[in-house]
């Protein structure tokens, strides 16, 4: 079985309800996810906006998560679990989709990654590039999933 993220709030590839953006409560959306590979020892999780005008942008990252865990609440807040990382709104934890008014739609993908090590070593606060730098050599599988989003 291969590894498998689900979101309950909107199907995949559709519009991201305005309650877990910057337009609504910016809360983030309940996850769930199954089938990891056998020597997953945790699970990290990355959302990011490719489509964002000065490239990339990362709105959400968790590292560390205990294999255990399998499912994240709405409005997962920093210290519920794992380890969270300093996105490019410059906090801790889940910064909703907020694109530019008038800037078309922008894709949000939600990656998780099954790790084979129970800690990447990084300290609360740290940013995409060492957490990139760290995972690299360590995934064991991938699940992706993407909503959409539009400001006017």
């Amino acid at each position: 079985m291969a590894l498998k993220l689900t979101i309950s709030a909107f199907a995949e590839g559709a519009t991201i309800p305005k309650q877990y953006t910057c337009d609504g409560a910016d809360r983030s959306p309940a996850l769930a996810w199954s089938g990891e590979p056998e020597g997953t020892k945790s699970f990290t999780l990355i959302m990011d906006d490719p489509d964002a005008p000065v490239g990339t942008w990362n709105h959400w990252l968790l590292y560390d998560l205990p294999a255990g865990v399998h499912a994240l609440a709405e409005g997962f807040k920093p210290g519920d679990a794992g380890v969270s990382g300093t996105n490019d709104f410059g906090r801790l934890g889940y910064g909703g989709p907020c694109p530019p008014p008038r800037h078309g739609t922008h894709r949000y993908f939600f990656k998780l990654f099954a790790v084979d090590v129970p800690s990447l070593g990084l300290k609360a606060g740290a940013r995409r590039a060492e957490l990139d730098r760290v995972l690299k050599g360590h995934v064991l599988a991938e699940a992706r999933y993407m909503g959409k989003y539009e400001r006017r």
